[in-house]
């Protein structure tokens, strides 16, 4: 078993995970214990606290906003750093601050149903995996990322948005692919979250059955597809030419830098 389909180390961040554990096409392996992601910590219980700080993270980079940060504040922890990357700063749609309640107001229920229904929710999710690629806070965003994770921060680091899949999702999937993990590994990877996080979010699906709406609305909303990533890795190849050229041109990590990724985290 790779680490990164091993159970969360942290039993009240069910989506937390290791990224180590993967085979590279050059017949390397991805390091476990450096790198982990994972969603906000909202529901990190003090139990748990203990877990948590035995992963010695020491960076933490939250890709939320200022209104998701401000609503839901990462735990100050002793000897960790805090770095701000809001990826959608620069996106016409913001995401609410507090998802769970956002999900049981009524008012908020009837306007997720008129505007999500259909293939509305994948249209607009998979529009904004795209605009992750294309945004200037999005190339800043992973840009600050990827510096950190070469040495501007210390290691072990973790990243983290809100649910842990979106925002998360692509800084997993884009940095598995330039390690050279196979893309059915990184699918892999990347479709555990509806494992993981869709079951432990049963009280949001019922508090919005609750409020009026059609539970099952919320499942492109909350969990993840194929065609989000799909979006993403076309919108690269059609904007950059490739992994490589997204991370040179648009991130700024040349190529030295990019081997020098694979030297880091992967042996």
């Amino acid at each position: 078993m790779t680490g990164s389909v091993a159970p969360s180390p942290v039993p009240t961040l069910p989506n937390l995970r290791d990224l180590g554990g993967w085979a590279t096409a050059d017949g390397r392996t991805v390091r476990p214990g450096v790198l982990y992601r994972s969603t906000d910590f909202s529901s990190l219980a003090t139990i748990d606290l203990e877990a948590f700080e035995a992963l010695g993270i020491r960076t933490i980079y939250d890709l939320r906003s200022a209104t998701e940060r401000k609503a839901l504040p990462d735990p100050d922890l002793p000897e960790v750093t805090d770095i701000h990357l809001d990826v959608l700063a620069d996106a016409e749609t913001a995401i609410p601050a507090d998802l769970q309640n956002f999900f049981s107001d009524p008012a908020s229920v009837a306007m997720v149903t008129k505007e999500l229904s259909g293939s509305k929710a994948k249209e607009l999710i998979a529009q904004t995996y795209r605009q992750m690629i294309t945004l200037p806070s999005g190339l800043a965003a992973y840009r600050g990322l990827f510096h950190g994770l070469l040495g501007e921060h210390a290691g072990p680091s973790l990243f983290h948005c809100t649910t842990g899949k979106d925002r998360t999702g692509w800084a997993a999937a884009s940095f598995l692919t330039l390690l050279g993990v196979a893309k059915d590994d990184v699918y892999a990877d990347y479709l555990l979250t509806n494992e993981r996080l869709v079951p432990a979010l049963k009280p949001v699906f019922d508090r919005f059955g609750a409020a009026g709406g059609n539970p099952d609305l919320l499942i492109p909303v909350l969990g993840v597809d194929a065609g989000y990533l799909d979006a993403a890795f076309d919108e690269v190849d059609t904007t950059y030419g490739g992994i490589a050229e997204y991370f040179a041109d648009g991130l700024g990590v040349g190529p030295d830098e990019q081997e020098q990724l694979r030297h880091l985290y992967s042996s």
